[in-house]
């Protein structure tokens, strides 16, 4: 097979689907179908076709996948396939010349003419015969050879014999086992295939605290909320997205509308991550403990529901990161740390990650705390305004995430310009 980048025997161009050139994988899900096309084409007047081959994770390649011509007269092609299990795979177009249908064409103009009558049944007798022997032993190789003869009977009238070559069932044989000549391959294209969850699902936004099951303002713990499971299934939902479950800092807490004066029953907001008492990996003491979340984990799943949890890349000045790692946030040059803004807006008690000081460590640090969640049982993360951090940044967390837990899905919050989108998209974001 010629396997030219540029031309090849058989011209393939413009294979699609194609994202940033082949350098990053095209997308699909289990069991979704899409379409493959291609231009195709080539010199002269002989037929041409192609197919797909679809390679999966195992490099077993999928069923015979015959194109077709999408608009005639335009060289392009296309044809539907269909990955059946997650993992990475490969996709590429082969064309080819195809003598049957040039022979076919031909003779439906000459034998009717009277034009060189037997040598065109001859050829034809010739190329059913390699065909027939392209075709494993059976029922299939014996109609081609029988065809073979029928051109070769020179007792029967010329027309007889072209027709015998032109069967419904001379066609399905040839459809599954064309006679292919001057074979071109296009480069092979990575495919990216992820579990149903990653194309859609249904979102419950569940805050823990929010649900005692009381009246009285009293803090909900994840073994009250577990009590409102069952009515977030029956309602159809089939992930449940837990907002920050972390310690909240104290430093600069926010009171009711933003107000600076927080009162002692103002529990802050869940966004400002990180106490003495923990940072994100750690619980809010008042939520419960880390086996009272697995309950909760276990619970949720028993009915249907995966637990998305929500991971905020930010701190409060609370958090044990703050003392540990200064280097990962941004200071003035008075030498206090900045907090986040966005004007006019402040968020006197949130501490963004500054990235350019050690992108190393906050990726390995990254990396940590969400495998950590992933051994608690959570493969959704819910990631907070993934657009205000650098590109590399999450195509690095999610590329290291994802070589061993292909099936974690991340989704992001992020409501920005289309080049951002897509190209957190093209990293490694399923949702947003």
């Amino acid at each position: 097979m010629n396997r030219n980048p540029v031309i090849g025997r058989i011209p393939i161009l413009d294979v699609h689907p194609l994202v940033e050139g082949g350098r990053r994988p095209a997308k699909a899900v289990e069991g979704e179908t899409f379409q493959v096309t291609a231009t195709v084409f080539r010199e002269g007047h002989d037929a041409v076709a192609a197919n797909v081959v679809l390679t999966d994770p195992e490099g077993r390649r999928g069923p015979w996948t015959p194109m077709r011509e999408l608009e005639p007269g335009a060289d392009r092609w296309g044809a539907d396939v269909t990955p059946w299990t997650a993992g990475n795979w490969t996709y590429l177009v082969e064309a080819w010349s195809d003598p049957v249908t040039t022979w076919r064409r031909h003779a439906g103009i000459k034998i009717p003419a009277g034009i060189d009558t037997e040598l065109v049944l001859a050829e034809g007798a010739d190329l059913f015969e390699r065909a027939a022997y392209g075709v494993p032993e059976g029922k299939g190789r014996k109609i081609l050879l029988a065809s073979a003869d029928a051109l070769r009977d020179t007792e029967r009238p010329a027309a007889s014999r072209l027709a015998a070559a032109l069967t419904p069932e001379v066609d399905t044989v040839l459809a599954r086992h064309p006679l292919r000549e001057l074979v071109t391959s296009s480069e092979p294209l990575p495919l990216l295939v992820e579990r149903e969850r990653a194309l859609f699902g249904s979102w419950y936004e569940f805050f823990p605290r929010s649900e005692s099951g009381r009246v009285d303002p009293v803090h909900g713990t994840f073994a009250t909320a577990a009590e409102r499971l069952p009515a977030i299934a029956g309602m159809g939902f089939d992930v449940v997205y837990l907002p920050p479950i972390h310690p909240i800092g104290t430093a600069f807490r926010k009171g009711p509308n933003n107000t600076l004066s927080a009162s002692r029953r103002d529990v802050g907001s869940p966004w400002a991550i990180g106490s003495p008492e923990g940072g994100h990996d750690a619980v809010h003491p008042e939520l419960g403990t880390l086996e009272d979340f697995d309950a909760f984990v276990r619970r949720a799943a028993a009915l249907g529901l995966e637990v998305a949890l929500d991971f905020a890349l930010q701190c409060s000045p609370d958090h044990p990161w703050v003392e540990k790692h200064p280097e990962w946030f941004h200071h003035r040059p008075d030498g206090t740390i900045a907090y986040a803004e966005n004007p006019p807006k402040k968020y006197q008690d949130i501490y963004p990650i500054a990235f350019d000081r050690d992108m190393p460590g906050l990726i390995a640090e990254t990396v940590r705390v969400l495998r950590f969640w992933m051994g608690h049982g959570v493969r959704i993360f819910r990631v907070d305004n993934p657009h205000t951090k650098p590109v590399v940044f999450w195509e690095r967390v999610i590329g290291e995430i994802g070589r061993t837990d292909p099936d974690v899905i991340f989704l992001a919050e992020a409501f920005t310009r289309p080049a951002m989108m897509r190209a957190l998209a093209a990293v490694g974001f399923q949702q947003s």
